[in-house]
C-alpha cells in the first residue's frame, strides 16, 4: 500500500520525465525545417535564456521567494562568467545537433556524457584515472560506436555538434564545482537562473548576430507568440521538477528515472517523427552503452557508501567532501539544475 509520501514522489517523477521528454520533442519540432521551420537554434536558447533570467529576476527581487546570495565582482567575473561560456556552448551546439540528426540517435549520443564528465575531470585534476573507471568509459564509448554504426542517417556535422555540447556541459560542471562549490557558494535553480542566465545570453548574442541574424532579416521568419512561450515555459518548469525529484529522491534516483525516459523518448520519437528510424545495431549498442553507464552509478554509489562509513567512524566529526565533478552529471539526459531547454 502506498503512502502520501510515496505517492507524491512517483508523481514528481513522473512530472520530471513528461516534461523532460516533452521539452526535446518539442525543441525538434520547433527546430525541424519538416515541421515548425524555425532552424534557428542559438535563436530559440536566446529566448529561454532570456524568459528565464527574467522569471528568476521576478521571483527574488520582486516576489523575494528566495533571497539572493552575496555575489561580489570578482567572483562573477571568476565564475558566473566562465561557467555561463561554457553552458551557453553546451545549450548552442545541443540544440544545433537538431537540425542534422534525429531524437532518437542524440539520447544514445549522450550516453557518452559520463565519459565527457570524466575526462575532463581527469585532466582539470578534480578526479584520478582509475582502472575500473576508466574501462566502463571505454564500455560506454564502444556502445556508441556501435550504435552510431548502425544509424541509417547518421550525419558527423550533428554529431560533431552534439559531442561538442557534451563536453562544453563537461566542462561547466568542473567548473561549478573548482570555482564555485571552492567559495562556498550554492546556486538553486532560481538563483541559477538569475545569475547564469542574463550572463549565458550575451554570450549567445555574439554568434547569434554573425551566424543567424544575417540569415533572420531576408527570410520568411513565422514567429507564433505561444509557441515560443510555451516552449520556454515547459523548459522552465523542467527546471523546477528536477529540483523537486532530487530534494525528494536524490541523483541517483533521478538517474535511474532518466534511463526509462530515454527509452520511452527514443520510441515516442520513432512514432512521432517517422524520419527517425532506429535499427537493431542501434539498439544494441545503445545497450551495451546504458551498461558501462549503470556500472559506472554503481561504483559511484558504492565508493560514496564507503566514504560515508569513513566519516561515521571517525573519532571527530570531520566533514568529507566525497563528490567529484565527474558525480555531477546526469548521464542520460544531460539533466542539470539549468536546463536552458536545451536536449535535456
Amino acid at each position: 500500500m502506498l503512502n502520501r509520501e510515496h505517492l507524491l514522489t512517483y508523481i514528481y517523477l513522473l512530472v520530471y520525465i513528461l516534461l523532460s521528454s516533452g521539452v526535446i520533442l518539442y525543441n525538434k519540432w520547433v527546430l525541424s525545417t519538416r515541421y515548425f521551420n524555425f532552424p534557428y537554434p542559438i535563436t530559440l536558447t536566446m529566448i529561454h535564456m532570456g524568459f528565464s533570467g527574467v522569471v528568476a529576476f521576478f521571483l527574488i527581487r520582486v516576489f523575494k521567494v528566495v533571497s539572493p546570495i552575496k555575489m561580489t565582482f570578482q567572483i562573477y567575473a571568476t565564475c558566473v562568467i566562465p561557467i555561463s561560456a561554457f553552458f551557453a556552448s553546451s545549450l548552442w551546439f545541443g540544440n544545433t545537433a537538431y537540425l542534422y540528426i534525429s531524437v532518437a540517435f542524440i539520447q544514445m549520443l549522450k550516453s557518452l556524457m559520463p565519459v565527457a564528465t570524466f575526462l575532463t575531470a581527469v585532466v582539470c585534476g578534480t578526479d584520478k584515472l582509475r582502472c575500473d573507471v576508466f574501462l566502463n568509459m571505454v564500455l560506454v564509448s564502444v556502445g556508441v560506436v556501435i550504435s552510431s554504426y548502425g544509424e541509417i542517417h547518421f550525419n558527423v556535422l550533428g554529431t560533431g555538434y552534439q559531442v561538442m555540447g557534451m563536453f562544453g556541459e563537461a566542462l561547466r560542471l568542473v567548473l561549478t564545482q573548482v570555482l564555485l562549490q571552492k567559495k562556498g557558494l550554492t546556486l538553486n535553480p532560481i538563483t541559477s537562473l538569475y545569475y547564469i542566465a542574463p550572463c549565458s545570453f550575451v554570450f549567445l548574442f555574439i554568434p547569434w548576430y554573425f551566424l543567424e541574424k544575417p540569415v533572420m532579416e531576408v527570410s520568411q521568419i513565422q514567429f507564433n507568440f505561444w509557441i515560443f512561450f510555451s516552449n520556454a515555459l515547459c523548459a522552465l518548469a523542467l527546471n523546477f521538477s528536477i529540483f523537486l525529484v532530487i530534494g525528494r529522491t536524490g541523483a541517483v534516483t533521478i538517474r535511474v528515472a532518466g534511463v526509462l525516459k530515454d527509452w520511452i523518448l527514443i520510441a515516442l520519437s520513432t512514432v512521432l517523427f517517422p524520419e527517425s528510424l532506429i535499427t537493431g545495431l542501434n539498439i544494441i549498442g545503445y545497450a551495451i552503452a546504458l551498461c558501462g553507464v549503470v556500472l559506472y552509478n554503481y561504483l559511484k554509489v558504492r565508493d560514496a557508501r564507503a566514504s560515508q562509513l569513513l566519516i561515521e567512524n571517525l573519532p571527530e566529526r570531520v566533514e568529507l567532501k566525497t563528490e567529484k565533478a565527474s558525480d555531477l552529471y546526469d548521464p542520460n539526459d544531460n539533466v542539470h539544475i539549468i536546463s536552458g531547454g536545451r536536449n535535456v
